[in-house]
């Protein structure tokens, strides 16, 4: 599986001397992960210490191996080659863990998982399989059964965002005519009020800047994000955002990159699929 690197380019990150690679949307394209993880931990053997990989959500839903997304995913530090690992939480993980729980907005996010749009039918399937029960509903049980106990955990101690010096990651964006610290705080289980993970009109087409904080975001795959923003590129730094989803259920490409102070570079998985 092809792993592309691109040259440094400029930008005012200050990440208080650290080096941040950071994942976008991965969507159970297992077999483009692990050329990424590898990449990732060759760079961070030769990266400035402290360094850690954060996961930017919706690891599950619309490819092929949501299950295998997650085994990788939940590798810790030692096995990742970095200093340490965040994991922060996507829209598609808080329907997962809402319709799983049986509780506030159980119904509707189960509803919305199975949409073909979310493309939840196919990770229930895979969850149905490896429990060897074919007719289970999406419930905790069914999730320990398939994932295992400690999968489950980390799912559950997902973050809604990082910060790290100057900069934001977080899986949607921000909502610039929203005071930054209320906006964030929404927990996940709020479901859709939770903007911070939902969130692409109003922020991908806002010019203005966040008041000093920089966006490393997922969530809006090439597409959608150049229909919005109008930028050619998805992937360059512009209006104090980057966007790292790189659609890689439609397009085969799972993007990544490497962040340290004043510099970026884009990582990408994978072989570009014809639109």
């Amino acid at each position: 599986m092809p792993v592309e690197i691109s040259d440094w380019r400029p930008a005012p990150f200050d990440l208080r001397g650290e080096t941040v690679f950071a994942i976008g949307d991965i969507h159970g394209c297992a077999a483009e992960q692990p050329p990424l993880l590898d990449s990732i931990a060759t760079l961070a053997a030769t990266a400035a210490h402290p360094n850690r990989l954060i996961y930017l959500g919706d690891l599950i839903n619309r490819g092929p191996d949501s299950m295998g997304v997650l085994g990788l995913w939940a590798l810790d530090e030692r096995r990742r080659g970095v200093d340490r690992i965040d994991r922060v939480i996507g829209n598609h993980e808080i329907i997962l863990l809402l319709a799983a729980r049986h509780a506030e907005h159980a119904e509707k996010a189960g509803k919305m998982w199975l949409t073909d749009r979310m493309g939840g039918g196919a990770t229930l399937g895979e969850l149905q399989r490896a429990s060897h029960r074919p007719d289970a509903v999406l419930d905790r049980t069914l999730l320990e059964t398939a994932l295992g106990p400690g999968i489950v955990e980390l799912l559950d101690r997902q973050q809604p965002h990082v910060r790290i010096g100057n900069t934001l990651f977080v899986h949607g964006g921000l909502d610039p005519h929203k005071e930054e610290r209320e906006f964030l705080a929404r927990p996940w289980t709020d479901f859709t009020d939770a903007r911070w993970a939902w969130i692409n009109r109003g922020f991908l087409d806002w010019k203005d800047g966040f008041k000093g904080t920089l966006v490393v975001h997922g969530h809006t795959p090439p597409a959608l994000h150049r229909e919005i923003s109008g930028m050619d590129d998805p992937h360059l730094f512009e209006g104090d955002r980057l966007g790292l989803d790189g659609g890689s259920a439609r397009t085969g490409i799972v993007t990544g990159a490497q962040i340290e102070n004043g510099r970026y570079r884009i990582i990408k998985s994978g072989t570009l699929r014809a639109a």
